[in-house]
């Protein structure tokens, strides 16, 4: 067991250094968004909410096709992957970088590596699920795409992709501050005290 968790963490450690170093070029801009991702500043998150409203609003007046969206989303990655570290270097330079922003930075690559295990493990777990109980499996997986095909007809696509973005951005910031933990310990206590009143009445 020791010697599987020793493994594990030797191969975690591996993947976050591949990490750090296929993003070093990108590292103040990735400390620079996560400072705003956490609310260091209280403007951050109506700063985020701003931009995003911004852009969705861009989208809808231009109202582009899924191809043109497609293609002038690529392009704009591309031109980041290509003009980011070329820029980033002469603004901020190399000799600023401190122990501190290191740490941080090897800790945002350790969470995304912690963070993709997570997602190829659901997906594991939702093969196995299919292998040993496919009744369950196509249960599950037919009513999750119904109901989400529902919402998908009452919310206009580009509306409910924008509720999504923002409440994406907006996660990080809700965790740092403690606003998630609140309120799933409120849910929690709730559905608690729902037990137990249905435990009485049923004596």
């Amino acid at each position: 067991m020791a010697e599987s968790d020793n493994k594990s963490a030797n191969l975690l450690a591996q993947e976050t250094a591949q990490l750090e170093e296929q993003l070093q070029g990108w590292r103040e801009v990735i400390l620079a968004g996560d400072r705003v991702l956490r609310w260091e500043r209280p403007w951050f998150p109506g700063a985020l909410v701003g931009v995003t409203t911004m852009v969705f609003l861009l989208i809808y007046y231009l109202d582009p096709s899924v191809l043109t969206g497609l293609s002038g989303t690529v392009m704009l990655l591309c031109l980041a992957d290509y003009f980011v570290p070329t820029v980033a270097l002469k603004v901020f330079g190399s000799n600023k970088w401190t122990t501190e922003q290191q740490q941080r930075f090897h800790e945002i690559c350790n969470n995304l590596v912690r963070s993709e295990r997570r997602v190829v493990g659901w997906w594991k777990r939702l093969c196995a699920l299919k292998e040993e109980k496919p009744k369950v499996y196509f249960a599950s997986v037919i009513s999750g795409l119904l109901a989400v095909a529902w919402i998908g007809q009452q919310v206009h696509n580009l509306f409910l992709t924008y509720l999504i973005v923002s409440f994406l951005l907006l996660l990080p910031g809700l965790n740092q501050h403690g606003v998630i933990s609140k309120y799933t310990s409120m849910a929690k206590r709730e559905i608690s005290k729902l037990l137990k009143q249905k435990e009485k009445k049923n004596q």
